[in-house]
């Protein structure tokens, strides 16, 4: 692709308002700050820059331009990247043959299976389900949005469609659609799962006509379908969380289609499963913010408080819609209608205020012991919080409530806090790698490239000096910053950036020096400093490897002549010191 297009595409691009709809940016100084997507980042530590048009994490050395982060973010190509940037502007072009996936035959199988299913549903067979669904309030309009369709009750219905259009009967039981060369799924009602790009990769097939058998039948575990790796309606929900600014996490993929049939989109679960490390960052690409709204009863209220403690830990806003009458999102919203959910959307209640809320269940204040276990649960909760206003909130409430000098609770809120202080502190030093040391020359050089990329002036000087630099990946940089600056005119790092996307030799170094902050008009002299230092350097080395050069030498004419060379070259290196 033309250098030129990329650089047209990228320079109408601002790249604060495109990361923007991706995760969540606060403006710090001359930069906007966020959770990072590309690592488990509690403390926002991805910087964008509006002006230099790039972004770098400090944690996890990410680092580049609009399309170097869709690309990690959405985990796409380099050409698909640039073709989703340009159509945000409304630019059009050909990225050329898309790779095809490995899986695509398995995709292929699971599209067919699910038109199948479908065409069951609308067809005189499906009468009987098409009014179970009626009955359970959803529309045509909802049936064929989330594409549900209907296995009949025939144990060889899809085994022999798919087998006839010459599919093995070995990939069909791997992929879970039959079982034992049979039909997995017989007389339910069939409920696509997708992968995060919307690609149907699972089916959920549900019971209809009161059989005695499992509620739920469930795609098994296969190559396309891992369950912790997706989330319900995780296509869908993307530009609706991003708008709305949070996510609302279910349980299952009925709450989910409940809550969009009362124009709730923003929704995603998790088909049953505890929350994984996959699904946690699926979410913090969707928004900082997740509010959890499981079930009601004793086993959701569990899942609800084991879910938060993970999304807080990975550094998310956790808020809870809680229900009543141990009902489901599916069964509440059914029972009390859309107003009555979306009021408890609106005043949905902080993570921490919700566990305080199940500690004091069945707490009985007139017993010491039990008091005094409540109090510590709910300081330990206390502790937690940042925010010291909410904090001191928080334990005038609890102050209140036990009928406890405040000054007491305070004091032994301090103790937890100074312990929990001291070993978060300790944690950090176990787990903090540290990074190997620059020396002197090595800041330099990356100093220096980090000035070419900011400046025509430093290029000219690099070049018109003749500045050989001592470490291949840096001596490599320099010189495409040169040529680059030369076929196009120009020079900035964003561009570049782009220019550099195939040579995946140099990304570690040019990420590096993409993390370095300076002033991007230095001083003439400080450049000049610059240049002399690693000269300098270039003196040492090629003085220490004259002294090895003279110890094995045995004829004195040349010993003397090397002398002489070692002579000149540190009366060169003093003088440039004076």
């Amino acid at each position: 692709m033309e250098q030129s297009l990329l650089n047209k595409i990228r320079e109408n691009t601002d790249i604060v308002e495109f990361i923007g709809k991706y995760i969540t940016l606060e403006k710090k100084g001359k930069n906007y700050f966020g959770l990072c997507p590309f690592h488990n980042d509690t403390n926002p530590s991805l910087s964008v820059s509006r002006e230099k048009q790039i972004y770098k994490c400090f944690v996890c050395g990410e680092a580049g331009n609009v399309f170097n982060f869709l690309m990690k973010f959405e985990n796409i190509s380099f050409k698909e990247a640039v073709r989703i940037v340009a159509e945000e502007i409304g630019i059009s072009i050909d990225s050329g043959p898309i790779k095809e996936d490995k899986n695509k035959v398995f995709y292929d199988i699971y599209d067919i299976a699910l038109k199948f299913y479908q065409n069951n549903l609308l067809s005189s067979l499906g009468t009987k389900a098409r009014e179970y669904l009626a009955n359970r309030h959803l529309t045509m309009d909802i049936i064929k949005e989330f594409q549900i369709g209907l296995s009949l009750d025939k144990r060889d219905n899809l085994t022999n469609m798919l087998t006839k259009k010459g599919y093995d009967l070995k990939v069909l039981n791997d992929l879970g659609l039959t079982t034992n060369n049979y039909d997995t799924y017989i007389n339910r009602i069939i409920f696509p799962l997708y992968n995060t790009k919307g690609v149907v990769n699972g089916f959920s097939g549900r019971i209809y006509n009161g059989e005695k058998t499992n509620k739920y039948l469930n795609s098994k575990e296969t190559v396309i379908f891992k369950k912790g790796e997706n989330l319900f309606n995780y296509h869908r929900a993307k530009e609706e969380a991003r708008k709305s600014k949070y996510v609302i996490l279910m349980e299952g993929f009925m709450a989910v289609i409940r809550a969009y049939t009362i124009g709730v989109k923003n929704c995603v679960a998790t088909m049953g499963t505890s929350l994984t490390s996959n699904q946690i960052s699926l979410l913090k690409k969707l928004s900082n913010t997740v509010y959890l709204s499981l079930d009601g009863d004793k086993a959701g209220q569990t899942a609800t408080i084991n879910n938060g403690k993970m999304l807080v830990e990975a550094g998310l806003n956790v808020k809870v819609i809680p229900l009543s009458d141990n009902l489901d999102p599916d069964d509440f919203i059914l029972k009390y209608g859309e107003d009555k959910f979306k009021s408890l959307i609106s005043s949905a209640i902080n993570y921490n205020d919700y566990k305080i809320q199940i500690l004091k269940k069945g707490v009985n204040f007139q017993s010491s012991t039990e008091l005094t276990n409540y109090i510590n649960s709910v300081l330990g909760e206390i502790s937690l919080v940042s925010d010291e206003i909410k904090r001191e909130i928080m334990l005038k409430n609890l102050a209140n409530e036990t009928n406890v000098w405040y000054n007491t609770l305070e004091k032994k809120l301090n103790e937890i806090l100074n312990t929990k202080d001291y070993k978060e502190k300790e944690q950090e030093i176990k787990v903090i790698p540290k990074k190997s040391k620059k020396d002197k020359y090595e800041k330099a050089m990356q100093t220096l490239i980090y000035y070419m990329l900011t400046n025509r002036d430093v290029i000219n000087l690099v070049i018109n000096s003749h500045l050989y630099f001592p470490i291949d990946s840096y001596r490599i940089l320099a010189r495409e910053i040169s040529y680059f600056y030369e076929k196009y005119g120009y020079i900035n790092m964003a561009d570049f950036k782009s220019y550099m996307e195939n040579n995946n030799v140099l990304n570690e170094t040019f990420n590096d020096i993409l993390a370095l902050d300076l002033d991007n008009n230095p001083n003439r002299n400080t450049i000049l400093d610059y240049l002399m230092v690693i000269k300098n350097y270039n003196k040492a080395l090629e003085i220490k490897r004259l002294e090895n050069l003279i110890m094995n030498e045995v004829d004195p004419l040349e010993q003397a002549k090397i002398s002489n060379q070692i002579m000149k070259l540190k009366m060169e290196s003093e003088n440039n010191g004076k």
